[in-house]
Formats: C-alpha cells, structure tokens, sequence
C-alpha cells in the first residue's frame, strides 16, 4: 500500500512537473494576428509605420522617413499566459545621446486593471533583432494588454511570446475607443522626444486618460506644416479632435504663410471637427539664453494672430492651448531645456486633457 501511495505521488509531481515545463515553453504569434492602434490608414508600405505609401514620392524625404517610425503604435492582445514575451526586429538601431533606448526602439506593456492602464514592465533591446521577457510569474487570468512600439524607431516585425498551455486573441473589450479618434500634428515633442518609454510619451499618456485612440503624426525637426499631412489628416473625417502643435518647428514667416492654408486643407471635407492649436512649451534654457526667450514669443505671438484670423474669416470650433504652465513653472521637465522627460509629458497631457474636457464636457 505504501509503494502505491509513494508511486501515486511520484506520478503526480511528474505530472505537476511536465505542466510546469510545458507552460514554461513559449510559443510564438506573429503580431498581425492582433489589432494594431494609432495608424491614420491601413495603405502603409509595411504594417508598422505610419504614413500611407501614396505619400512616398509627395512627402519631403526626412517626414517619408520619420513616418517610418513607429510612434503612437500599439498592439492589442488578450492572454491568460503568466508571462509575456516579445521578438521585434528594428529598422535602424537608433542611437541618441539624450533619450533612453527603452523610450527610442523599447517596447511598453500595459493591462486593463478593470478600471485604468496599468503598467507592467518594458521591453528593453539590446540589439536590432531582440528578444525579452517582459513579465513572468503572472496568476494564469484573462487579461487585456496593449504593447506599444517604439518612438524614435521602427519595426520589421514583431512576435508575441506566451505559455504553451495558453490562449492569445484579439482583445474582447474594445478599449481604448476607436470612435472619434484624436489626430496629433507635431514635433519632435509630439513625436514622443525624450519620453524613458514608449508609453510615456504625451500622446498615449492621452490616449490613456481618454481611453480613446490617439494618432501620433510627430515628426522630429519636421513640423513644418506639410500640406500633404494636412490632407492626409483631413481624410480621417472621424476623427473627434485635431491637435496642431507644431510652433517648435516653424519659423514665423511659415507661420504666417502656412498656417491658413494648412488649416483650409484640414478642413476642406470636415470643418465642424474641432480644432485645438497648442503653442510652444516655454523652453526652460529660454530664462537663460534671451535669444531662445525673444524667438519662442515671438512665434506664440503670431500663432495667436493666425488663429484669430482663422477666427475672423469664419472657422468654427477653433480652440487655443497658451503655454502657460504647459509643463509646470519649476523648469524640471525637459532634458535639454526643450524637450521632456517622463514628468513633462505627464504635466503635458494633463494640461491637454483639462483642454479637452472643455471643448467636449
């Protein structure tokens, strides 16, 4: 009786074991099986990257490249797996020497609580071709997860890892909210510049208060108020908000011959959508250097006329962002003194979403 009690136990610790073991094992999904959030149109060249191939030969070279970049991009997965994993495979290996590698080509997972976004933990790369652990030793529930993609680098592909014994499908609740998406038109700021983390940047910081998607049309250094994104943007006659905060990279002589005209193209098939313009944060050297100081109010200034014009000439729904407090008034929000860290987009988006309860109570 003894050798069968004995043997019993020896048979279920195996079994317990060879679950164990098997669950250990990670199989892998390719990333196209599952919703991918953040993109103005389908008809990309590739998959991950965020302007259509129509623009190819229209589109200035370093904003066709940038739209490369997978910024504001996220996929959306449901698992009952207790751990995470993710392959991606990088365009560039990007490198800059006042932003993290988690926040330039890293990935950021984060699951439904039931009643907010929570952070899990990030996807760190080492080299073009990675693969991380993300999370481990999770109790085996349905979860709903969102990955985001990197800011400042893009994709080839991507693979997401879980238990052998468990399942991975496309999201049950359809959250964040599709429906009237807000469209972000920038900078390098926009663009997610210097955000530790892909989640971090203002515009999924967003997107997360809201719930509600947020397009990311950053382009570093390339916010000049290309005609051909106004028009691309203006083909999304969905959309819920048009964000324009773009003054970081424009000279006041494009402002004041570019603004109307970019605005006309935005609106020319949608002009009740409205429109919130955002001035240039307050750069924190600017106190400093009277040059930067003298430059930045000057622009602000005249973003100002241009909108009363717009105003004047009978545009509704047009709505203004000054920079005051934009990211606090203790000058510890930027790396540079132009552009953030985690606590700047933090205080960023707040100021935007206070805005945006305003024009849509």
């Amino acid at each position: 009786m003894k050798f069968i009690y004995t043997h019993l136990i020896s048979i279920f610790l195996l079994l317990i074991g060879s679950a164990s073991a098997l669950r250990s094992q990670t199989v892998w999904y390719d990333g196209a099986l599952f919703p991918l959030l953040g993109k103005t149109s389908d008809s990309t060249e590739t998959r991950y990257e965020r302007l259509p191939e129509a623009l190819k030969e229209v589109s200035r070279p370093p904003v066709w490249h940038l739209g490369k970049n997978s910024s504001g991009l996220a996929i959306r997965f449901r698992s009952n797996s207790t751990q995470i994993s993710a392959r991606w495979n990088l365009l560039e290996d990007v490198n800059l020497n006042h932003m993290t590698d988690t926040g330039i080509k890293g990935l950021d997972l984060y699951a439904w609580n039931g009643q907010r976004w929570q952070f899990v933990n990030s996807g760190r790369p080492t080299a073009k071709m990675n693969e991380q652990l993300i999370i481990s030793s999770m109790t085996p529930l349905e979860r709903e997860f969102m990955l985001y993609l990197p800011l400042y680098d893009g994709i080839s592909a991507i693979s997401i890892g879980v238990d052998s014994l468990a399942t991975i499908s496309s999201p049950v609740i359809t959250i964040p909210s599709r429906n009237e998406p807000v469209i972000c038109y920038g900078t390098s700021i926009t663009q997610g510049g210097c955000a530790t983390r892909a989640g971090m940047s203002y515009t999924n910081i967003l997107g997360r208060m809201m719930n509600r998607e947020v397009i990311n049309l950053g382009f570093s250094g390339n916010g000049q108020l290309d005609y051909e994104i106004a028009k691309l943007m203006s083909q999304r006659t969905d959309a819920g908000l048009y964000i324009l905060d773009f003054i970081p990279n424009v000279n006041l002589e494009q402002i004041r011959e570019k603004t109307a005209r970019f605005v006309e193209i935005l609106r020319n098939e949608n002009s009740e959508i409205p429109l919130l313009f955002v001035e240039s944060i307050t750069f924190t050297h600017s106190f400093y250097d009277r040059h930067i100081f003298d430059t930045v109010t000057e622009k602000n200034k005249a973003l100002k006329e241009e909108v009363e014009k717009l105003r004047a000439a009978g545009h509704k729904n047009i709505h203004y962002l000054s920079t005051d407090y934009l990211i606090g008034s203790d000058e510890e929000a930027t790396v540079d003194g132009i552009h953030l860290t985690d606590l700047g987009f933090v205080r960023l988006a707040e100021k935007l979403y206070e805005k945006i309860k305003e024009i849509n109570p």
